[in-house]
């Protein structure tokens, strides 16, 4: 095979992850693996830097070890390592926006001001607004929905969200 069509099963890949990131978010995290995500909806009181929802890294990176290794040791199956490849690439993607901008985790990029990175954080906040499992939307990460890309209306004195995490961001206002 060629180099290209390598590439192409490598972004291919990274493309999928979001769908499949789409999926594990809503029926794993918000499902049987509940008790791992939890702590991530809620403000983050424990001593240390991690949560326990960073054990999903281990989830999705596992795969991807896997591919590594088979499609590095295996002859023929170099494809395999191209789809490693890919998952470790949204990986990156998913820490990046998810840790770095969204969750301001490492201080590295804050002033990320365009339509789609406030809707990114409209989306996630949506999501962060309810500290239980059920009555969650916008499970996805870089598919964001249309609505979210419309200008948020000022709250009144009353505010409605007030669990919500990011209220405070003016990118997300």
């Amino acid at each position: 095979m060629s180099v290209m069509i390598y590439v192409a099963i490598a972004l291919g890949t990274a493309f999928f992850m979001e769908f499949v990131a789409w999926f594990a978010h809503k029926f794993i995290m918000h499902g049987i693996l509940w008790t791992w995500h939890e702590d991530h909806h809620k403000p983050h009181t424990v001593d240390g830097f991690f949560e326990k929802n960073d054990l999903f890294f281990l989830v999705f990176a596992i795969p991807s070890f896997l591919c590594y290794l088979i499609g590095g040791l295996v002859p023929g199956y170099f494809w395999v390592l191209s789809i490693g490849v890919g998952i470790s690439i949204y990986g990156l993607i998913y820490f990046l926006i998810h840790d770095v901008y969204i969750h301001q985790r490492f201080k590295w990029f804050r002033q990320l001001d365009s339509k789609y990175s406030r809707a990114i954080l409209r989306a996630h906040g949506t999501h962060h607004a309810k500290q239980t499992k059920e009555d969650c939307e916008s499970f996805g990460l870089l598919v964001v929905d249309s609505k979210f890309f419309k200008k948020r209306k000022r709250a009144s004195a009353n505010v409605k969200n007030t669990k919500d995490p990011f209220k405070n961001n003016e990118i997300y206002n």
